[in-house]
């Protein structure tokens, strides 16, 4: 009975997924920006002009698994279930499309890393904490809601924000575009500094 339920969840969002992606620049539709994010599979492939891309989710609860949904062969959300923990850098790489149309009928690229899960309203349930000793951004239209980062986090795409999230450590742009182009909301914090760092 309850693997019949937990089944039914899982289907049950993957239709979410399908219906919420959208081309706000803030992220969430529940007020702190972005897309829904709590539950669904990676299934969907889509061939962009340059990339390869899935307009579903991965729901990782494992460090293997987010690696993989990270890389340039992952899916545009990125949904953690559990804090996860690495002893080595990670790269969020690739482009990626959210599977929705802006007015000019082009994909809309985006890339988010969700650390948390939300119920039907959009109530976001659990927060999580992803630690590495550093994260580079290299994907563009990036994001991280709702969770918190441990360690140092490169930025080198344009566009990157932090939606109600927590970075403990500090921010490094590594072009001045990235930099002049960063946006975090009120609920965000860095505890950390923020500069250039060019490569």
């Amino acid at each position: 009975m309850k693997k019949t339920f937990i089944f039914l969840l899982m289907v049950s969002m993957i239709f979410a997924f399908a219906g919420c992606g959208g081309n706000s620049s803030t992220g969430d539709n529940n007020g702190a920006g972005g897309n829904t994010t709590s539950q669904g599979a990676a299934n969907n492939d889509q061939k962009s002009n340059q990339n390869d891309v899935q307009t579903t989710a991965s729901i990782v609860d494992n460090e293997a698994a987010f690696k993989d949904a990270i890389s340039n062969k992952g899916t545009w959300i990125i949904a953690t279930l559990k804090d996860l923990t690495f002893n080595e850098d990670l790269v969020l790489d690739g482009t990626f499309t959210n599977g929705k149309k802006d007015d000019n009928g082009n994909d809309i690229v985006q890339r988010k890393i969700a650390l948390y899960t939300q119920d039907e309203n959009r109530n976001v349930t659990n927060r999580f904490t992803l630690k590495a000793p550093k994260l580079t951004i290299n994907s563009p239209m990036a994001s991280i809601q709702h969770g918190t980062f441990v360690g140092d986090l490169y930025v080198s795409q344009d566009n990157f924000q932090l939606v109600d999230a927590k970075i403990d450590g500090n921010v490094y742009f590594t072009t001045d575009s990235a930099k002049s182009t960063f946006k975090m909301d009120a609920a965000s914090s860095v505890t950390g500094k923020q500069e250039l760092k060019k490569q």
